[in-house]
């Protein structure tokens, strides 16, 4: 195989991939052919080759002004990388946080060695319809044991059915930051509420008094979060205020249009000193929106943020937890296994509760 050949054959395999993690997902669009070629330093026609080799086995759709896309009946129908492993893995993302998606998966792999498990990832967009959609299709297809981040958690699920089936059948499921409440299976989460005391309390030091608080209402990690700033304004003697709060859905944070119903918010709050963001996402929305309102941090507002996803909170230098995908996904992955070679599927032990971490940046003004 010459170097083309291996570079195309490198490019296939990575769409195979792609492919294989959307499929359960509402997003069919592949890249497109230039971003490809720039993403792996390759010419275009390389990339040409091997989108013409996923066409011939009908895998992706080319439509002429649109670009190309899975083919999601074909895709849907056969196992694209059935791997050779003895031991077999489901890993259920929401999907919408790359950077912590890929701290996590990296620190599952570090534990589940190649020759003895193979992992398949599916990504949900954070929708009842794609997970039911994900655990119908897999249900069936010998799965060890799964890892999952619940989707809309703090709302009735819908897809209770499915879990009870794979209980059913014995099959081990751990959960990882969002988990639904009612099922015997263990979960890996971060302490949100001692997070957010940590967050909110240098803030109340350092004298604010009139903090706002941008939350995601259907994420059951937001919900802890926003509880525990709420308990910790309380034990501070400070008024809790309603409209000091804005509640969102997951799809709202991760719309660009969010930044100007966040603009709104803090308009209508003249006294407001510091804002509170619950995570990375919602974070960057805070700092475009002030932008637009030509407002600096923290010299008019000091910020917080709860798990900060991408590796440059220090060059940000903002207070923040720090998030811990790569241990949670060595502490799934390493108690799924255990649960596998015990046969377990209840809680025999397997839950743990990680302790946060803190950066303490230089985004809160002493007032």
């Amino acid at each position: 195989m010459n170097g083309s050949e291996t570079k195309v054959e490198h490019i296939y395999r990575w769409l195979l991939q792609y492919i294989d993690e959307n499929k359960f997902s509402e997003n069919q669009r592949l890249p497109s052919e230039n971003a490809l070629a720039k993403k792996f330093s390759v010419s275009r026609d390389t990339v040409t080759k091997a989108l013409d080799r996923m066409e011939q086995k009908k895998l992706i759709i080319r439509k002429r002004g649109s670009g190309t896309f899975l083919n999601k009946r074909v895709v849907l129908s056969q196992e694209l990388e059935p791997g050779s492993a003895p031991i077999k893995i489901g890993l259920i993302l929401q999907g919408q946080d790359s950077d912590a998606n890929m701290e996590l998966i990296s620190g599952i792999r570090s534990v589940l060695p190649p020759e003895t498990a193979t992992l398949k990832v599916f990504l949900t967009d954070n929708k009842f319809s794609n997970e039911r959609t994900c655990l119908q299709t897999v249900i069936h297809q010998n799965f060890d044991g799964f890892i999952v981040d619940g989707v809309k958690a703090t709302i009735v699920n819908p897809n209770l059915d499915c879990y009870a089936e794979l209980y059913r059948r014995r099959i081990p499921v751990i959960f990882y930051n969002n988990y639904y409440k009612g099922l015997k299976y263990p979960r890996v989460i971060i302490n949100d509420t001692m997070c957010a005391e940590e967050l909110v309390m240098p803030l109340i030091q350092a004298g604010h008094r009139h903090i706002a608080g941008i939350f995601v209402y259907d994420n059951y990690q937001s919900a802890e979060k926003f509880r525990g700033m709420v308990q910790t304004l309380q034990k501070n003697n400070i008024p809790f205020r309603d409209d000091y709060i804005k509640l969102c859905i997951s799809n709202e944070a991760h719309d660009p249009k969010f930044v100007r119903s966040i603009e709104r918010f803090l308009r209508d709050l003249p006294k407001c000193t510091a804002i509170v963001c619950c995570n990375y996402m919602i974070y960057r929305h805070v700092r475009s929106a002030l932008v637009r309102m030509d407002k600096k941090v923290p010299q008019d507002y000091s910020i917080v943020c709860f798990d900060y996803s991408h590796n440059d909170w220090q060059r940000e230098n903002i207070y923040c937890s720090i998030q811990q995908g790569r241990e949670q996904g060595i502490q799934v992955a390493s108690r799924l296994m255990q649960m596998i070679e015990q046969k377990d599927c209840d809680d025999k032990g397997y839950s743990l509760v990680l302790r946060p971490k803190i950066y303490p940046g230089d985004s809160i003004r002493k007032l």
